[in-house]
This record gives structure tokens, C-alpha cells and sequence, in this order.
């Protein structure tokens, strides 16, 4: 593996730790493809730091249990946000 990815994998899990973010939160900050955040931290961070690893793991996990409640928020800040435009035009 290259050291520039090499490099990249250990900023990317140290940033989900510290930060206790998502995917898709890490790959906007590092302008990287969420598969790519994806496959560095499932595949290329076991290889490299099996212990980090499983640390990023046990925040994926709590992420994943809570991605339906994420998506019913923002399903419903958009309606909300759908209905003050219509009282504005009315």
C-alpha cells in the first residue's frame, strides 16, 4: 500500500473517532468519495491497525443503529421548511 493512502486511512479514523462522525461527514471533510472512507476504513484500516479498527467500528456501528432517526428528522425539518414557504406565498 502507498503512504500517501497509507497516511490517509489513519487521518480518516482518527477523525471518525475524535469526532464521532459518519461516512459521509468524513468524506466531505477530506473531498473523498464516501466508498472510498467506505473501503479505507472496512478493508485498508483492518490491515494497517486492527485495534483503530475496531474502534471505528464500534462508531460506525453506533451510527448505523441510528441512521433511521437521522433520516425522520430531516424527512421532517423538509416539511417543515415545505410549509413556511406556503404560508409566506398564501
Amino acid at each position: 500500500m502507498k503512504d500517501y493512502i497509507e497516511e490517509r486511512v489513519l487521518c480518516i479514523a482518527d477523525y471518525i473517532i475524535e469526532n464521532s462522525t459518519t461516512v459521509r461527514d468524513a468524506a466531505k471533510k477530506f473531498r473523498i468519495s464516501k466508498s472510498t472512507v467506505h473501503k479505507d476504513i472496512t478493508e485498508r484500516l483492518e490491515q494497517i491497525n486492527p485495534g483503530l479498527a475496531q474502534q471505528v467500528r464500534v462508531v460506525l456501528d453506533v451510527n448505523k443503529s441510528e441512521r433511521h432517526i437521522r433520516g425522520g428528522l430531516a424527512t421532517r425539518e423538509k416539511y417543515l421548511h415545505v410549509e413556511r414557504k406556503q404560508d409566506i406565498i398564501v
